[in-house]
C-alpha cells in the first residue's frame, strides 16, 4: 500500500498594505491596458483587489461604474438629454411610417 503523505501547511501571508499612490497607478495602469488580470498579475496583487480598488476610486471621482443602473431610483433617467432623444427617435420613425403609408395610398391608383 501507499503511504499517504500529509501536505504541508502553507503559513498564512502577513497582510500587505499599499500606498494610495500605489493603488492609483494600479488602477490607471489597468484602465490603459484595458486588461485588469494581466496587470494585477504582473503587479502581483489578487484581480478582485485591483477590481475592487477601481471601483473605490470612481465612487470617489462620483464616476458611474459598471455596475450602476442606467435608471436609479424611481424610473427617472440620469441623463435627462438622452432620454429626450430617444423619445423623439421613437416620434420621428412613427412620423416616417405614417408618410410611408400615405404614399402607398395615394400612389396607387384604381386602374
Amino acid at each position: 500500500m501507499a503511504e499517504i503523505q500529509a501536505q504541508p501547511r502553507h503559513e498564512p501571508q502577513a497582510r500587505r498594505s499599499f500606498t494610495e499612490e500605489f493603488k492609483r497607478d494600479a488602477v490607471r495602469l489597468a484602465t490603459e491596458r484595458g486588461n485588469v488580470s494581466a496587470v494585477a498579475r504582473d503587479l502581483g496583487v489578487n484581480e478582485g483587489v485591483l477590481s475592487r480598488w477601481k471601483r473605490q476610486l470612481q465612487q470617489e471621482a462620483g464616476q458611474p461604474g459598471p455596475g450602476t443602473r442606467p435608471f436609479p431610483g424611481r424610473g427617472n433617467a440620469r441623463d435627462e438629454e438622452l432620454a429626450k432623444t430617444q423619445r423623439e427617435n421613437v416620434r420621428l420613425k412613427q412620423e416616417n411610417e405614417i408618410l410611408k403609408k400615405a404614399v402607398g395610398i395615394f400612389t396607387s391608383r384604381p386602374a
